[in-house]
């Protein structure tokens, strides 16, 4: 009898030690199925604010001719094409051409980290998320530091100088519209615009898109920008800027005389 007890616990011990295993197991995919992770990038925390910085010159809501990457479902729906333009084309594994353009400015301005969040918001499902909250009141400093980091989304029509480019985008280091009327310009970055303007006594006629910036983001924007590149040292609040989102748009500037071409 006590022979058959021992060799019956001979038996039985790896079975136990089994259970055991998948018991010990199953709490530990529990416990890390209750605990909320971030390690999955999203779209609204993590890839619209690159898209902002480094594609929507191109990829915005005015564009006719490519995808607008600022829209969630239009950005999902081309997910893979992103990923492989982006990530593949940069590492020589897919024949079309790489995206943003080799050695473009936002193409030099985009990190090989932002790269891979992109690879990896793609592979994991491309989730939509929720937008970071705001970040509350801030001084005037904060918020010149914060618009600093965001000004980046402007360079790149309008130069990391702020004197923009001959002819395509106007400048705003010194701008005569910019400082004339704060609540216009405020205006402007939230419904973008259309048709000509005239800065610094130079016409301009092109397109500016409005981007997906929460009041506090544009207060933090303008605020840099009022207080950068010899402009008049305003500063903007979230509270302005939602009390001119409610608002109608700026009307329209008057295009300039379309150029017939020699075919005609």
């Amino acid at each position: 009898m006590k022979t058959f007890t021992f060799q019956n616990r001979q038996r039985q011990s790896p079975l136990k030690t089994l259970a055991a295993a998948a018991l010990a197991g199953w709490f530990l995919t529990q416990a890390s199925a209750a605990e909320p992770t971030n390690s999955s990038p999203t779209y609204l925390r993590d890839i619209q604010p690159i898209f902002m910085g480094s594609c929507s010159r191109c990829h915005n809501q005015e564009t006719r001719f490519v995808y607008n990457w600022l829209d969630y479902k239009t950005a999902y729906a081309d997910r893979w094409e992103i990923k492989r333009r982006i990530w593949d084309s940069w590492k020589d594994s897919y024949y079309k051409e790489a995206m943003p353009i080799a050695n473009s400015p936002e193409s030099l301005a985009l990190t090989d980290e932002e790269r891979l969040t992109i690879r990896k918001w793609v592979e994991s499902g491309s989730p939509r998320g929720v937008a970071p909250p705001a970040d509350g009141v801030k001084t005037k400093a904060e918020r010149i530091e914060l618009g600093h980091r965001l000004f980046t989304i402007c360079a790149a029509c309008h130069q990391p100088t702020g004197r923009g480019l001959p002819n395509l985008f106007p400048p705003l280091a010194g701008s005569d519209y910019l400082n004339a009327d704060k609540n216009r310009a405020i205006k402007l970055v939230i419904n973008g615009r259309q048709g000509e303007v005239v800065v610094n006594g130079m016409k301009f006629n092109n397109n500016m898109p409005a981007f997906p910036l929460s009041d506090q983001d544009v207060a933090n924007v303008m605020t840099y920008v009022y207080n950068s590149f010899g402009n008049s040292g305003l500063e903007v609040t979230p509270e302005e800027v939602k009390v001119l989102r409610a608002q109608a748009p700026e009307p329209v500037g008057k295009p300039a005389p379309a150029v017939k071409s020699a075919f005609e």
